[in-house]
């Protein structure tokens, strides 16, 4: 068996590709009332709200404690910033011998790990049993069953395998890597360049110059991921470009949507309250930069969205500087 934990818009879009699969879910949401409207009514009631749940294949449920025991491999869908309330009920002892992916493209604010470091960190995952699932792929699209395409990583590559086989179908093709560090880094760097890439919009720079800010975006990464794991590994590979490429510049992106007010000149405040979804990208660029403090690498695109929407910097004159460092 297999869980989901979480109710937003990707955790939905998994529990769809697991279901078409005929796989058994446990899908854990917050409240007693999202799941009496699941049960009742066939779909989730806020996100994805189009899609139909198939209850014969899933158990949807508000008890994570039980959502985690009757399963043996669990999925975390939930925003980075929440991730340790959610868990705040469990131990270590909960996770003995389950095999963890995450599919949430974040990092724990304040203890600044990636998922996967803060899972073996505090709840003792060993590493070969932590994963990571990535696009490039919006939810959007997997609800409208468009073709798609996973990246599942894990160093235990048959765990991997495992969730791969399981989550390919009709419309979603998957991709088995062992790189757990470089993808979800890298996941966590493309939500910054499309707020980068959406503050652009705003200001009304065009299409030639974002070409330039997402080709040296990926380079930007590459420092990035290759300073933090130094490993063999192509960048240009799907994993990375591909899922840079697709939050930089779909209408389906909540970072270039929340980028974009930015650069029309919302505030970080309202452009939140407006868009009702947490652009992962904003919590994400302030741990990027305190864990740069110690590894000094060069991250003009990075610095910009933080001194932009940390230091309130006005976007106009950040960008302007900007376009100056890039090549």
């Amino acid at each position: 068996m297999i869980a989901v934990i979480g109710g937003g818009s990707w955790a939905t879009a998994i529990v769809k590709i697991l279901s078409d699969n005929a796989k058994q879910v446990n899908w854990w949401v917050r409240t007693q009332e999202t799941v009496d409207f699941i049960k009742k009514y066939n779909h989730n009631p806020r996100y994805l709200s189009d899609v139909p749940i198939n209850n014969e294949t899933g158990n949807v449920t508000n008890d994570i404690k039980a959502c985690i025991k009757n399963s043996s491999i669990i999925i975390l869908a939930v925003p980075s910033a929440f991730l340790k309330d959610t868990l705040a009920s469990l131990d270590p002892s909960h996770f003995e011998g389950k095999i963890i992916f995450s599919a949430i493209k974040g990092i724990v604010p304040d203890d600044y790990l990636i998922v996967g470091e803060y899972m073996h960190k505090t709840y003792h995952i060993p590493l070969d049993n932590i994963g990571v699932i990535t696009g490039p792929c919006h939810a959007e699209e997997v609800a409208m069953e468009k073709l798609s395409y996973l990246t599942i990583a894990c160093r235990n590559t048959a765990n991997a395998a495992t969730l791969a086989t399981m989550m390919n179908c009709r419309y979603i093709k998957t991709t088995v890597s062992d790189d757990i560090f470089g993808t979800e880094y890298s996941a966590v760097l493309k939500n910054v360049i499309a707020i980068a890439s959406g503050i652009c919009h705003g200001l009304g720079y065009g299409d030639n110059f974002q070409a330039v800010l997402i080709s040296n975006a990926i380079q930007e990464i590459k420092r990035f991921v290759d300073s933090v794991h130094p490993i063999t590994r192509d960048i240009n590979d799907s994993a990375y470009l591909g899922d840079l490429l697709v939050t930089a510049y779909s209408q389906f992106s909540r970072n270039r949507t929340f980028g974009n007010m930015i650069g029309k000149g919302y505030s970080v405040k309202s452009a939140q309250l407006e868009m009702n979804m947490i652009a992962e990208g904003y919590y994400a660029v302030r741990c990027i930069h305190e864990i740069n403090r110690k590894l000094n690498v060069e991250m003009p695109i990075t610095s910009a969205v933080y001194n932009i929407l940390y230091a309130a910097k006005n976007p106009s004159t950040e960008m302007k500087a900007l376009t100056e460092k890039l090549s």
